[in-house]
């Protein structure tokens, strides 16, 4: 499994509860252009949408900028393949105050596309605190045993 673009935010700013995987729908030159690391997740979620899931705000910019059609858009929304049951679980989760749906890595699995998502609960501001300070506390106690 290689790993081809990761939303470290996603970690810093929600409580990751849940995690699924999901295909993506993509043309030829998106997977091409995906592959040799052109994405970035930052600032993309996924919504269900009429029992639909896709992925928006990501931005895959064609594989070959000089052989492009003209129809070529590269932040359109991308649509997720999940089975029915996932679907049906993570519209009736999404639609609770305060979940969300956030994109954490795109991979490449047995030659596929693949997207880990997760359901994840936002943090306050108090928690990210209180995040780095643990994080910077327990790097003081490895650096002084490594010592």
């Amino acid at each position: 499994m290689k790993i081809l673009s990761e939303n470290r935010k996603a970690s810093y700013d929600y409580n990751i509860l849940e995690k699924f995987e999901a295909g993506l729908v993509l043309f030829g030159q998106e997977v091409k252009s995906i592959k040799t690391g052109h994405i970035n997740l930052s600032g993309s979620y996924v919504v269900i949408r009429d029992l639909e899931p896709f992925l928006i705000g990501v931005k895959v910019p064609p594989y070959q900028p000089n052989n492009v059609g003209a129809d070529y858009n590269e932040g359109r929304e991308r649509k997720l393949l999940l089975n029915k049951k996932e679907i049906d679980y993570l519209a009736s989760k999404a639609k609770q105050k305060g979940f969300s749906l956030v994109p954490l890595k795109i991979y490449e699995k047995s030659g596929r596309v693949k997207l880990e998502f997760g359901l994840a609960k936002g943090k306050k501001k108090y928690d990210k605190k209180e995040a780095i300070k643990k994080r910077d506390i327990e790097r003081d106690i490895r650096t002084e045993l490594g010592a």
